[in-house]
């Protein structure tokens, strides 16, 4: 029964992670367009989405360990690939960062993020709607 409701949520699940995600490399692009010689950051949602759901570097990446008493653990190998943005008009400083195109994308995966969370809420009810039998 909890496979079947990880099954139904999981997509909007990965959708929402890879949303956030993106919201706080735009946030870092924002907060540092003052930056001398920082390059702008993003990835392509739908390609990264794609990937993700194509099983391509969703699993975890056991790290070495080197010495008897290092704790197991792992690093998350996820297909995002940051890609540095190429600016429309160059800044003198060597900053990459348009503050017009952040707050644009800024804005823009805010909306996204919120309708993935509409919709998981909706698909949610619709469970406890269909699991309480009404």
């Amino acid at each position: 029964m909890v496979s079947k409701i990880d099954n139904a949520l999981s997509l909007q699940q990965q959708a929402l992670g890879l949303r956030a995600s993106r919201q706080q490399i735009l946030a870092g692009n924002i907060a540092n367009s003052d930056t001398p010689n920082y390059k702008a950051r993003d990835f392509d949602f739908s390609a990264v989405f794609k990937a993700t759901l194509a099983g391509l570097g969703g699993g975890n990446l056991p790290l070495a360990k080197t010495a008897s008493r290092h704790l197991p653990g792992s690093t998350d190998a996820s297909p995002t690939r940051l890609m540095y943005r190429t600016p429309v008009q160059a800044s003198a400083d060597g900053n990459t960062v348009e503050m017009d195109v952040e707050r644009a994308q800024f804005s823009e995966n805010a909306v996204q993020y919120e309708a993935g969370l509409t919709f998981i809420s909706s698909q949610i009810k619709t469970l406890m709607a269909a699991v309480q039998g009404q």
